[in-house]
């Protein structure tokens, strides 16, 4: 049995630094590296996909809305012409980055509110896939189950990928909290840790994301990791090499 834990990396900007990423590549299987638009300058993206290809960490494109003050997590009401075109830039522009330094994008995951919007807006969604297909449409894309950006994938020959987030609460219908509502956000490790055995354990998703911003991340991380090892869990990337 294995599944892939993947991170938020490369959100730092210039002199603001926010997060652990050396630290957190050493941990995890998947960088979701930020691409300029909601976090992260052209030295640290690259300085972050070197660091993983040294690792052995495979890089993906973290893609959101054009919002470097709101962090990505506010609504844009954006064409889908724009959004399209958006997302195919920031693609391209890690991925410059990332061969570079000997790697390569080799999936993309959309972050904060551009992640929670397409798990029902159609027209967003589409804008995000019609991305993935005019870019390379072998690169997987990473999702919320059920989502409707993932349904649209799968409807035109894309590898879809479920995620599941062992820092966050979810409704009950399986979207998540509101990070604004009490109790979004999972702060105790041990509690993380039990929620992705378990998921791992019941196949529920593919890749278990942590959010690399997170006070407590690195602890968090390095906890999951030995919880799941001792569960005999063993950790795959669910995305390989592209040339």
């Amino acid at each position: 049995m294995s599944v892939d834990l993947n991170a938020d990396l490369g959100e730092s900007f210039g002199r603001w630094q926010l997060g652990d990423d050396d630290a957190m590549l050493s941990m995890i299987t998947s960088a979701n590296v930020a691409c300029g638009f909601h976090a992260g300058d052209p030295a640290t993206l690259e300085r972050t996909c070197r660091t993983a290809v040294t690792r052995g960490v495979v890089i993906g494109a973290q893609v959101s809305y054009p919002d470097l003050v709101g962090f990505g997590r506010r609504f844009i009401d954006i064409s889908t012409a724009d959004l399209r075109a958006a997302v195919v830039y920031q693609i391209g522009a890690l991925d410059g980055l990332a061969r570079s330094v000997g790697g390569a994008v080799a999936y993309v995951k959309p972050h904060g509110a551009l992640y929670n919007t397409i798990v029902e807006h159609q027209e967003q969604a589409a804008a995000v896939v019609d991305a993935l297909v005019a870019f390379d449409d072998r690169l997987p894309l990473l999702g919320l189950p059920g989502s409707a950006v993932l349904e649209l994938a799968e409807a035109r020959g894309l590898r879809t990928v479920t995620e599941y987030f062992i820092d966050r609460n979810y409704t009950p219908n399986g979207r998540l909290i509101d990070r604004r509502q009490p109790g979004a956000m999972i702060t105790d490790p041990d509690l993380a840790a039990e929620r992705a055995v378990g998921v791992a354990r019941r196949g529920d998703a593919e890749s278990l994301g942590i959010h690399g911003d997170s006070p407590d991340a690195i602890a968090m991380a390095r906890t999951v990791r030995a919880a799941l090892l001792d569960a005999g869990i063993q950790f795959q990337p669910f995305a390989g090499g592209r040339g």
